[in-house]
């Protein structure tokens, strides 16, 4: 297949690429500038030097390819209502091009905050639509497009899509214990993060394009759900520090924009992902990866 993927750079993207490629697909994939071409190129695919706004070109290279895969994101906290309208404007775009063709569109998704509290599967709807909801709505948006010819797949990520190199939720977490002085929890630490390796979910995205019979949702969740405790007692041990309980009212000022999420309980299933599609994950785990030194020397510099 030719697949244009946008993000192909990115921290996810950039373990896709050549999975696709060590598979035989021709990849086209979407580079803001020239050094991300640069890793483009170097993975076995061709750039595409473009962004997200650039609308017109994504509509080209998707009418051209035999499926999209939707990676990238607009990762700014500082401005979430833009962030999310930017997916929506992207994911509208895609579905225009792609309509009445039957070509799959697979699009990054989360499982956090589907089902807060309890176990998350792959039946579970997105609780979240409207141009105004977080990216936009985008899982209601292509689902409700299904009937109009597309094959959208939502490709539900674990918060933490860890591995060396990770410059996400962990490494954040790690960054704030180095300064603090102590790796915090919040509460008692019970709540539940959900976890995979960076190349479990890159061979996951392949299976899903794959599988023209596959289920429109799937969870890239290696470890349904690690204690908030069990996380900082391991960036602790890593980064050299005490671990401390942060009371629920001072997670904000302690973790900063992170707090909202780390004392959040959000476990998630695998199971239907795994059967359907013959996926399980092989990649270290989440406190393997920190005890290897994978976040420790991310945080130093």
């Amino acid at each position: 297949m030719r697949v244009f993927v946008t993000g192909a750079s990115g921290w996810i993207g950039s373990a896709t690429v050549p999975e696709l490629v060590g598979a035989g697909h021709e990849v086209a994939g979407m580079a803001r500038s020239e050094r991300s071409a640069a890793k483009v190129r170097s993975a076995g695919a061709t750039p595409v030097l473009s962004d997200l706004d650039s609308l017109d070109t994504l509509r080209e290279q998707a009418e051209a390819a035999d499926a999209v895969i939707h990676l990238g994101f607009k990762h700014d906290f500082s401005d979430m209502a833009g962030a999310a309208a930017t997916e929506r404007a992207v994911m509208e775009t895609f579905v225009d091009a792609l309509e009445g063709t039957g070509k799959p569109l697979l699009f990054a998704s989360g499982v956090a905050m589907l089902t807060p509290g309890r176990l998350a599967t792959e039946e579970d709807p997105a609780p979240f639509s409207g141009p105004d909801a977080p990216r936009g709505g985008a899982e209601a948006l292509a689902f409700a497009a299904a009937d109009r010819g597309i094959r959208p797949v939502a490709l539900r990520f674990a918060p933490t899509v860890h591995g060396h190199g990770d410059h996400g939720f962990t490494a954040v977490l790690t960054a704030i214990a180095r300064e603090k002085g102590v790796a915090g929890y919040v509460g008692d630490g019970s709540n539940r993060w959900p976890a995979v390796h960076r190349s479990d979910v890159a061979r996951l995205i392949r299976l899903a394009l794959e599988d023209p019979d596959a289920a429109r949702v799937v969870h890239a969740v290696a470890e349904e759900g690690i204690a908030a405790r069990t996380i900082a007692e391991a960036i602790g041990a890593a980064v050299g520090v005490p671990i401390a309980s942060i009371d629920p009212a001072d997670a904000s000022s302690h973790f900063g924009w992170i707090g909202m999420f780390f004392g959040a309980d959000i476990p998630a299933s695998s199971a239907l992902t795994r059967a359907r599609l013959g996926w399980e994950p092989v990649g270290p785990t989440l406190l393997e990866d920190l005890a290897a030194g994978a976040y420790t020397a991310a945080a130093a510099a």
